[in-house]
């Protein structure tokens, strides 16, 4: 747990110069707003105060989960556009949890980033079979999510 934490706290750094982190309100308007909802699903509510502030500024919609079970109501339910999927959470990890949202004939095709602290090619070929879209291990820079991000919006 104590290597969660810490790269939690390297996530951090690397968002940190590049987002003010303050209270935001639950939708604010965003003259940037890109229509796009993202679902952000993580049991840690550091890194989906970091990942909503910062994709909040890059104009995207996001609903929060905190884990499996509630990202398949949340996906199924709200279809955002993209998912960004914690791999390990308590009651329902996140691979469990995508194959779950796959099995649903309407989000056969919602794009699902799985994250993970664990970098291993072993981790990434677990989240592809799973159903995942892609794999990114943290920390990642902003820059590189962001890309992912635009890629598999098109």
């Amino acid at each position: 747990m104590l290597g969660l934490h810490r790269q939690a706290i390297s996530l951090f750094k690397r968002f940190h110069s590049k987002i003010e982190l303050t209270p935001m309100p639950e939708q604010p308007e965003n003259p940037k707003d890109s229509g796009r909802t993202i679902l952000v699903v993580d049991d840690f509510d550091d890194t989906r105060l970091l990942l909503r502030t910062w994709l909040r500024k890059k104009g995207y919609r996001v609903v929060e989960a905190e884990n499996g079970n509630e990202a398949i109501a949340k996906a199924l339910n709200i279809k955002p556009d993209l998912i960004i999927m914690d791999v390990e959470m308590p009651e329902l990890d996140g691979l469990s949890a995508t194959r779950k949202i796959r099995a649903s004939k309407n989000s056969a095709e919602l794009p699902i980033v799985a994250v993970s602290a664990y970098g291993a090619d072993l981790f990434r070929e677990q989240a592809l079979a799973a159903g995942c879209n892609d794999y990114m291990s943290t920390p990642f820079e902003p820059d590189e999510l962001e890309r992912l991000i635009q890629s598999l919006l098109k």
